[in-house]
């Protein structure tokens, strides 16, 4: 029902009203280990510094051993940091419905967000270290303001504020659910752009970095059933295109991109076993410098009993421009099935793991 509003038509009779509180899960992959190694070379250019403010003379006739190593140090560390990149996505929702037989309904809140870091590694800076750790080069005063390395934490939050309807149609004697969702939303953009050597990862929600907007934007779904078994629909969320620029920060700029994102589906039911699977028609925008995704689904449930459900998945991107994921989780419903808790973790290449939750009340 989050992603398809048609489908509030299939409640059953003795269902009143439904509460999702809450519908969470987070997905990040960061197959370099990114931010652990900037927080790294941040200590070791302390630990540069401190060298270079206490050298003496004797490390001058010694031939300035510790300068050499702390150089060579960051030298290698910022070799290692070129091309890397971070990835994370996480969302969450809450949900009332109210089904009846003429026009269900239901109040949404979403938010959900994803954030991107890349490192963006100067040559001549690893020059300049390379020459003050074999002896070519002597830091001089004023040294550290030629240094270009830097890295750039690009997060976008948007908060939706929605109410669903939908309808049961009859078209050529054939039902026929159709589902809308006008909504309010917000968008927060976050663009922390700073040197390599002094960045915090923890100053990306400072308010000098922070944007917003908020515009108006609208989900819609169809659902059909074919026999007793098989059920096809098609979704299209954020149907009005929006551009949103991020603020300026040290001379750099970046757009986030709401667009349409059209998915068909299809899935069968027989008994204990369910399957089904996905397909985006349309590609996943992000900010302008990231690159687009199209992604295909598959998932299996089997009802071992009838409070416990276990469940398997493959997602994969169509572009093969993010990790392709397999998932596993199971479904508790207790009491009558009045409370349902939904639980999953997924895991790809590149480092790359996540996990959701979900628990409903049916009233």
């Amino acid at each position: 029902m989050l992603a398809n509003p048609a489908l509030m038509t299939k409640a059953q009779p003795e269902d009143n009203v439904s509460i999702i509180f809450p519908s969470a899960g987070a997905q990040v992959t960061d197959k370099d280990k990114l931010i652990d190694r900037v927080d790294d070379i941040t200590d070791t250019v302390d630990r540069y510094q401190d060298v270079i403010d206490n050298l003496t003379f004797a490390d001058y006739l010694n031939g300035y051993p510790q300068l050499k190593a702390a150089a060579g140090d960051m030298a290698n560390q910022l070799s290692d940091l070129r091309g890397n990149k971070a990835n994370a996505t996480a969302g969450v929702a809450l949900a009332v419905t109210v089904p009846n037989e003429t026009l269900p309904f239901a109040f949404i809140t979403k938010a959900y967000g994803t954030a991107h870091v890349r490192a963006n590694v100067a040559d001549s800076d690893i020059a300049y270290l390379r020459a003050v750790a074999d002896g070519s080069r002597i830091p001089v005063p004023g040294d550290e303001d030629n240094l270009r390395s830097s890295a750039n934490g690009l997060a976008a939050l948007v908060t939706d504020y929605g109410v669903s309807v939908a309808h049961e149609f009859s078209i050529a004697g054939h039902p026929v659910s159709v589902g809308v969702t006008p909504k309010l939303q917000k968008t927060w953009l976050y663009n922390y752009t700073a040197s390599i050597y002094n960045y915090d990862k923890s100053d990306i929600n400072n308010s000098r970095y922070r944007s917003s907007d908020t515009g108006f934007n609208v989900d819609a779904g169809v659902a059909t059933d074919f026999g007793e078994n098989w059920t096809f629909g098609v979704t299209g969320q954020n149907l009005i295109s929006r551009d949103i620029d991020t603020k300026e920060v040290n001379g750099y700029r970046d757009t986030y991109q709401i667009r349409p994102l059209v998915t068909t589906g299809l899935s069968w039911n027989n008994g204990p076993f369910t399957l089904a699977g996905d397909v985006d028609l349309t590609e996943t925008k992000r900010f302008k410098s990231e690159d687009s995704s199209q992604y295909a689904g598959v998932g299996a449930e089997y009802r071992v009993l009838n409070w416990l459900a276990l469940r398997a998945g493959y997602r994969a991107d169509l572009k093969s421009n993010d990790t392709d994921v397999f998932t596993a989780g199971l479904g508790v419903s207790p009491f009558n099935n009045t409370v349902h808790l939904d639980l999953a973790g997924s895991v790809g290449k590149d480092n790359t793991v996540g996990a959701m939750l979900q628990l409903g009340f049916n009233f």
